[in-house]
């Protein structure tokens, strides 16, 4: 349990990191909370030969609201997302995520940034990300740019970041007030990754759904949509007939994993029973 050797710096500021990572390529690595990368290191399953921890980089710790968005800077902590009130408020499906993960020692170290750059098919982070729709701002040589949630999980442990780019921002659009989200978690213990999860966010116009985003967590390589459950959603009347409906597709279009913690039909059914759940607690409807 011993890490291979590295060298190590810490830059004051994202231009420092970036020219950090120009500079040292392929053996560089991110730090920043170091929850992921950490332990992988010390089973030497990743053996980076030079650390970059942008942990003292100023500014890249908040969560702000702007006209259209809320914006979380990357190294932004699950506690003080679990603890917002302005998550709490607009967000919800964020700040139960948040709240899931790991334990408390986990919780204060460990960034959205570094969730979401680290691309783990069963992390909760990145397919809250992705039913929510949220823009990833990366800077990098060439100065800043935009990547959408649905183009960033590429496969497992990869995102469309590129070797010396760094995730300065995490931009969620603000959710209209007749919408709201929930993250159901199914593992087997609390503190576990999950085995599948549900991030629902629904918005309703006059009792019926006008849009619904659900993203999955443990159906494939990367986080997935349920796609074929919205589609039979959208447009449809609250209605216990009409989740249940709806739910039953979750798994569509899916590649569960099979493993020690369970069977691709396995996953498929928690897919529908979470996706089922999630829907009834948003709309109210059973």
């Amino acid at each position: 349990m011993i890490p291979a050797a590295f060298d190590y710096v810490a830059p004051r500021s994202l231009p420092e990191a970036v020219a950090d990572l120009v500079k040292h390529g392929s053996e560089a690595k991110v730090l920043a909370g170091g929850h992921s990368l950490i332990p992988l290191m010390k089973l030497r399953l990743s053996t980076p030969s030079f650390l970059v921890d942008i942990g003292r980089i100023q500014d890249l710790s908040y969560i702000r609201e702007a006209d259209s968005h809320i914006a979380l800077g990357a190294l932004t902590t699950h506690h003080e997302i679990e603890f917002s009130e302005l998550v709490k408020a607009r967000l919800p499906l964020l700040q139960q995520a948040a709240a899931q993960i790991g334990d408390a020692q986990v919780r204060n170290r460990g960034t959205i940034g570094g969730a979401a750059a680290h691309a783990d098919p069963n992390g909760d982070f990145p397919t809250c990300l992705l039913a929510l729709d949220a823009e990833l701002i990366a800077v990098g040589p060439r100065g800043e740019r935009s990547i959408k949630a649905q183009d960033f999980f590429v496969d497992t442990f990869t995102s469309a970041l590129e070797p010396a780019e760094i995730l300065r921002e995490i931009r969620i659009p603000r959710p209209p007030s007749a919408s709201s989200g929930t993250y159901l978690k199914f593992s087997r213990r609390s503190q576990d990754w999950a085995i599948v999860a549900v991030a629902a966010q629904v918005s309703l116009r006059e009792g019926r759904v006008e849009r619904v985003a659900i993203g999955l967590t443990g159906m494939g390589p990367r986080p997935l949509r349920a796609a074929a459950a919205e589609r039979a959603l959208t447009g449809k009347a609250v209605a216990p007939d009409a989740l249940r409906e709806a739910s039953a597709q979750a798994a569509d279009g899916t590649q569960p994993p099979e493993d020690l913690n369970g069977s691709p039909e396995y996953r498929r059914h928690l897919a529908a029973v979470l996706t089922r759940r999630a829907l009834e607690a948003i709309t109210g409807s059973k």
